[in-house]
């Protein structure tokens, strides 16, 4: 609507005509038209100053649309580009560490040489953990997603803040009463939070406040509209607020991008929020940052509601590492990986074929008719890629059981195979003891009846 209002002093009076913009939070500013004294408005005045301000709005809106989309086709090509070389890295890693596992094997007598290996096998994990926070970024990690009480988790974490982040940072938690059960994956959402707390807390040198809240939160059709692949819905909110420094417009602008950050040399990798954006947009919700400088930053983390998603307990994590006789065909076409992947199977006692492509692959399962499993590569050179490989290998040989292994951990690998191939998934680098589990896991299910899924 438009407001007229009337100015007079001792020698005239004169009239303004105003009319907001609309914007995003009632943001959009405003229009002001001045007139003489010997100068009314009328009511098509009024109307034609709505008008005006509608379209203005309007194109601030699209405006702002395009800079978001802008940002998110960026972010999406340093996603590509990072989990490309997290996927050539895992690679390279899986040969390191496999070769280093089977010396360490050979060095009981030899406490120094044994030492030395071990040293090395930490620096590989260092650089896996490396890749995950590249594959997070990227959406290529896996993620296992649960119903979470995430009351019950804040509470939980706040208390470990509290003991680790010292006296000068005070530690609020704020939960809705009714909040209902996030669908995500615990891991994840835990290491999530964990990075938002610790970059909220050097935010705050001096100490401060942070805050984690947690609520329920309609995200409709106009929201939507305004930030690209955001699906209207009902969510669980959960946001990290500090009383920190804050950030300027130009920091605020590339805070998701992988290895930027503001942190001293040796102080931080810049992956921290970068993983949180990563983790949330394949996670299937939402991030928003809000940050001024000198006041804080409050970063929300948006994630969907389980709806009829079970609870159920995390799965045990140690199992007994079994090995067997079966016979396994390992497709890997590149030969450093391939050889530590056969190594690793033999040391396990099973017989092993190996082929370096999809078209040899196939021959050998028709001339092997006792080969019980099929442990391939989800990335192969050539026309035919590894889900390809194991769709063609199960429609040959129906009990064939599948166990795929990717630097690039895709979520999304079961829509890529379909629902008829039964199947597991091995992210790379991995160590004997994982293998071993995961071997004997495919050999020993039993036929499914309906759907597969993927686990890892």
């Amino acid at each position: 609507m438009s407001l007229e209002v009337r100015l007079s002093d001792t020698d005239d009076e004169s009239s303004l005509l105003l009319c907001a913009i609309p914007g995003e939070d009632g943001g959009g500013g405003m229009l002001v038209v001045h007139a003489a004294a010997d100068r009314g408005f009328s009511r098509d005045d009024g109307s034609f100053l709505r008008a005006l301000a509608n379209t203005v709005g309007a194109v601030l809106q699209r405006q702002h649309v395009e800079e978001r989309l802008f940002q998110l086709q960026r972010l999406e090509a340093l996603g590509q580009l990072t989990g490309g070389v997290a996927h050539d890295f895992n690679n390279l890693l899986t040969v390191v560490s496999g070769n280093l596992q089977m010396l360490d094997e050979r060095l009981e007598q030899d406490p120094l040489a044994a030492k030395l290996v071990k040293s090395a096998l930490r620096a590989t994990g260092r650089g896996a953990d490396l890749t995950r926070k590249l594959l997070a970024f990227s959406r290529r990690q896996t993620l296992q997603p649960r119903a979470i009480h995430v009351g019950q988790l804040l509470a939980s974490l706040a208390e470990i803040l509290r003991r680790t982040l010292g006296a000068r940072i005070e530690v609020r938690t704020v939960l809705d009463a009714d909040l209902p059960l996030a669908k995500a994956d615990p891991g994840m959402l835990d290491t999530a939070l964990l990075n938002l707390a610790v970059n909220a807390r050097d935010a705050m040198p001096d100490g401060g406040q942070l805050t984690l809240e947690a609520q329920r939160e309609t995200l409709d059709a106009e929201y939507a509209a305004r930030e690209p692949e955001v699906v209207p819905g009902e969510y669980v909110q959960i946001a990290v607020s500090d009383t920190g420094i804050g950030m300027p417009p130009e920091v605020l602008s590339r805070a998701f991008e992988p290895f930027f950050t503001t942190k001293a040399r040796g102080k931080g990798s810049g992956l921290g929020l970068s993983l949180v954006y990563g983790f949330a947009k394949q996670s299937g919700g939402h991030l928003k940052v809000y940050s001024e400088t000198g006041i804080g930053t409050s970063i929300k983390l948006y994630l969907p509601t389980a709806g009829d998603l079970a609870l159920r307990d995390a799965p045990a994590s140690v199992e007994e590492m079994r090995g067997g006789t079966e016979t396994i065909l390992i497709v890997e076409d590149d030969e450093s990986v391939r050889e530590v992947a056969v190594g690793f199977v033999e040391r396990l006692g099973y017989r092993v074929l190996q082929s370096n492509s999809a078209d040899d692959a196939l021959e050998q399962l028709d001339r092997n008719p006792d080969i019980a499993l099929l442990f391939t590569d989800v990335v192969l050179r050539g026309e035919v890629d590894g889900p390809e490989l194991a769709r063609e290998a199960v429609r040959r040989r129906p009990s064939l059981k599948v166990l795929f292994t990717s630097g690039y951990a895709r979520n999304a690998l079961p829509r890529q195979i379909g629902p008829d191939v039964p199947f597991e998934l091995l992210s790379k680098p991995y160590r004997i003891g994982q293998l071993a589990r995961m071997l004997r896991r495919s050999l020993d299910r039993p036929p499914p009846r309906d759907g597969r899924r993927c686990s890892s």
